[in-house]
């Protein structure tokens, strides 16, 4: 597959892989591989990288729960929330911390047992269909780093509709590919496309290319944030694509970056920074939070 496919841009501007695997190909590869085989260490849903890395993802986290109550502010302990694609549901022991109602499911098999020993209610389910809590309805869903790897992206959200309470709000994080700071570091450096990564990744959005799915899909945007952009290394000198050892310093810097503001208490100001780099399509992830019109 790594050598045999193509790029293709569609008409909501975002690029998709050609041919594109079948249902039966990805869910045996995020079952058997994603988690445990080569590309372990290529995703940050690993337990051992979410778990060494706590402090981190918890502000993500809080910033999730928090973007979520500025968009409705009656959501309350007890509210439902559905992670799809929720890997070892970390993201969900979180957000039930904070009250809600969670649910998850994920295709690997050793993640959801993992979730399940810690008491949520996950299920060891596919990717190619949404409603797996038996017609469930859910005042929130969540997809972390899912939707760049679903062969059928349109599909996926229309079955979410199907399963958002009304003014229900969906979350989508995806990476943000093909931004100009990674483009130019890319360039700067002499490297190729290293973020082109199939059967992993399917689908490579922007900010702009994602928003324009979810609106002619039904939605309203209500938030668009990025995440730090971590190019933004490339083009000061520092080729972590080529040495591990530094990208993992890259990434405490960036760490460091967002913990000393909180500290300081500009978390305000680390929410704005973000939200203004979505609207310029820069940033290593961008997440939007958006409801049916």
């Amino acid at each position: 597959m790594k050598n045999n496919y193509k790029l293709k841009k569609n008409k909501f501007g975002f690029f998709q892989v050609s041919p594109t695997p079948s249902a039966e190909e990805i869910t045996k590869f995020y079952a058997e591989e994603f988690y445990t085989g080569e590309y372990k260490n290529f995703n940050d849903s690993s337990l051992e990288v979410q778990i060494g890395d706590q402090e981190f993802f918890e502000g993500r986290w809080n910033d999730i729960y928090n973007n979520f109550l500025e968009v409705d502010d009656n959501l309350k302990n007890g509210a439902s929330i559905l992670d799809i694609g929720c890997g070892w549901g970390l993201a969900l022991l979180y957000f039930k911390k904070k009250g809600f109602d969670c649910y998850g499911f994920d295709p690997a098999k050793e993640a959801v047992d993992y979730g399940c020993k810690k008491g949520l209610k996950i299920k060891h389910a596919g990717l190619e269909g949404m409603n797996v809590f038996e017609n469930k309805k859910f005042n929130m869903v969540t997809m972390f780093n899912v939707l760049e790897h679903l062969a059928d992206p349109i599909k996926s959200i229309t079955q979410i509709k199907d399963i958002l309470l009304p003014n229900g709000i969906l979350m989508i994080d995806v990476p943000n590919e093909f931004n100009d700071f990674q483009t130019s570091g890319r360039d700067v450096h002499g490297l190729n496309d290293w973020w082109v990564a199939p059967p992993n990744h399917l689908n490579y959005f922007s900010k702009d290319s994602l928003v324009n799915l979810l609106e002619s899909l039904g939605f309203t945007i209500e938030i668009c944030e990025a995440s730090f952009p971590l190019e933004m290394f490339l083009l000061f000198g520092d080729n972590y694509v080529k040495d591990g050892k530094l990208g993992s310093s890259c990434h405490k810097k960036r760490v460091n970056f967002e913990q000393n503001l909180r500290k300081q208490g500009k978390a305000s100001t680390l929410k704005n920074f973000y939200r203004s780099l979505a609207e310029l399509n820069l940033g290593r992830q961008i997440t939007i939070f958006c409801k049916l019109k």
